[in-house]
């Protein structure tokens, strides 16, 4: 991974223009090859970014700037970075990373609801559990009942990140023309009202899971919202 920290200036263009002006920032270059523009708030989430594949061209900046940065990615989209003054620039080998160990309770859900496809809806059906993909894998890929692939991200708790995390998973996945178009269910046992309205606003449904009825343990159903 590559960290700068730079006053710069970004330009998108692509599906639309969006330009951020002038301050200090911080880039993330990742070994996948996407590239993240961030500043000191907003939690983890990127000002702006170019997912993978995609690739980064560095020249020689103009009009008193150190460099310039394009990044295009396969729909012709550019990340037009401007860095005026570079304050850090630093390469560091992470590793493979292991992936995220679910608890027993979230592995548990994954684990019953893929054997018990059909409380989603009639004529669901399971593709595969733990879907692989570069950004890490996906909890299960199915189908419903027209046919229409479907990525289910399952939490024991629902919130912000987890939908976010579901979004990216959608990103990637829709542009795989054997499996698009692909629609998101957000599964958890509890979700929080602004993880709800999240998912709500980016067309993604949300499934609050009755633990103890997946396990049969009762006759309740899971609840679509």
């Amino acid at each position: 991974m590559r960290l700068v920290i730079a006053r710069c200036s970004v330009d998108y263009a692509g599906r639309l223009t969006a330009h951020l002006p002038s301050a200090p920032r911080l880039i993330l270059v990742k070994q996948d090859g996407s590239v993240s523009v961030h500043a000191d708030d907003r939690a983890y989430k990127p000002l702006n970014w170019m997912s993978p594949p995609c690739t980064l061209q560095e020249a020689e900046g103009a009009d008193g700037a150190e460099a310039l940065w394009t990044v295009v990615n396969k729909a012709g989209e550019k990340l037009i970075i401007t860095l005026e003054e570079v304050l850090h620039d630093s390469s560091h080998e992470l590793g493979v990373d292991p992936g995220l160990v679910k608890d027993g309770v979230e592995a548990h859900l994954q684990e019953l609801l893929a054997d018990r496809m059909e409380v989603l809806g009639a004529g669901w059906s399971l593709i595969r559990r733990e879907y692989p993909t570069a950004i890490g894998p996906v909890d299960i890929l199915c189908r419903d009942a027209d046919g229409r692939t479907v990525a289910v991200e399952i939490k024991r708790r629902g919130e912000i990140d987890g939908v976010e995390q579901l979004t990216r998973y959608l990103e990637l996945l829709n542009r795989d023309p054997l499996l698009a178009p692909v629609k998101g269910v957000f599964a958890a046992q509890q979700i929080k009202p602004q993880a709800r309205v999240l998912a709500q606003d980016r067309g993604i449904d949300c499934v609050v899971l009755d633990y103890d009825g997946l396990r049969g343990l009762d006759d309740d159903k899971l609840k679509l919202f």
